[in-house]
């Protein structure tokens, strides 16, 4: 049940929000959307979704276009809330579980049981407006999962929630994606992309600049990070033939080389003029490559 975009373009008036968009999401994976805000995330969400319709382009699951009759098996968690706050949660969850098909008490068994998870499950009988916020975001992520569905849509998941609830909340993810789910999910934390997702797709106004493999696209970028700790003055590694970025740290320096073999040469360079705590070689960060590819400062 691949999700597959093809040459999907979205404007509204002058403004393109989309520009030829085509990207094939595997079947049971988590697909990584990354981008700034405005760069087209939630609208490519809502046209996936039909929420929105496509200027050109078409966008198809398991071969077909999604319309109504697939919502049983589609999940949303959008960025913005959308809970009623003067409802309790159980009326109004298990009332949206069974617009999805699924049975009263079936949905009130399941609610149960991911309010318990969550360590939650005294807020059954309570008005989502009793609820903090952080706790909110797990009511709002509970309605997209409570019925099951193959095709899970997260946008901003873990907004809203303190690190003891992001950690949560992603082995939540995970072991629905363990279960056979398709999920994709949007983040401005490159952290979270890098952890849990084997594809992604960095947008920037509205057009994909690195889509695919995160393995291929850190191969692709070519270079590499180095992190030194050491008892000695690392400056003259700066100006050295083969770094691109030299930092200064605390404990030392961080470098960016151009390719994987100056890291031998630096190693060289450093032996024997002190004790070097630490000599690390490491991949890229999506950070680094986002940065790069888009240009710009991101946090």
């Amino acid at each position: 049940m691949a999700l597959t975009l093809e040459h999907v373009t979205k404007t509204f008036g002058s403004f393109t929000a989309v520009h030829d968009l085509s990207i094939t999401i595997p079947e049971k994976e988590m697909f990584g959307f990354l981008g700034a805000n405005g760069a087209g995330k939630t609208t490519t969400f809502r046209m996936i979704l039909g929420l929105l319709n496509a200027n050109s382009g078409s966008i198809t699951w398991n071969g077909r276009v999604i319309d109504y009759s697939a919502s049983p098996e589609i999940g949303y968690l959008p960025e913005e809330r959308g809970l009623y706050p003067k409802l309790k949660v159980k009326d109004q969850l298990v009332y949206l579980a069974r617009l999805r098909g699924m049975g009263r008490l079936d949905a009130q068994q399941e609610l149960k049981k991911w309010l318990e998870r969550f360590h939650i499950g005294d807020y059954y009988d309570k008005k989502v407006e009793e609820l903090s916020k952080g706790n909110q975001q797990k009511i709002q992520f509970i309605t997209a999962v409570l019925h099951r569905p193959k095709l899970l849509i997260l946008d901003e998941p873990f907004s809203g929630l303190d690190p003891v609830n992001v950690e949560i909340l992603k082995t939540a993810v995970t072991e629905l994606k363990d279960s056979g789910a398709t999920i994709v999910f949007s983040s401005h934390r490159m952290e979270h992309v890098e952890e849990l997702c084997e594809h992604l797709c960095i947008m920037h106004h509205g057009s994909p600049v690195v889509s695919g493999s995160l393995r291929e696209i850190k191969k692709a970028f070519g270079k590499k990070n180095i992190t030194i700790q050491a008892d000695f003055d690392l400056e003259f590694l700066s100006r050295y033939p083969g770094i691109v970025k030299y930092k200064k740290t605390a404990q030392g320096a961080e470098l960016q080389i151009d390719r994987e073999e100056v890291s031998q040469q630096i190693l060289a360079a450093v032996n024997g003029k002190g004790f070097v705590r630490k000599f690390a070689l490491e991949e890229p960060s999506l950070n680094d490559i986002f940065i790069e590819k888009v240009g710009a400062s991101y946090e």
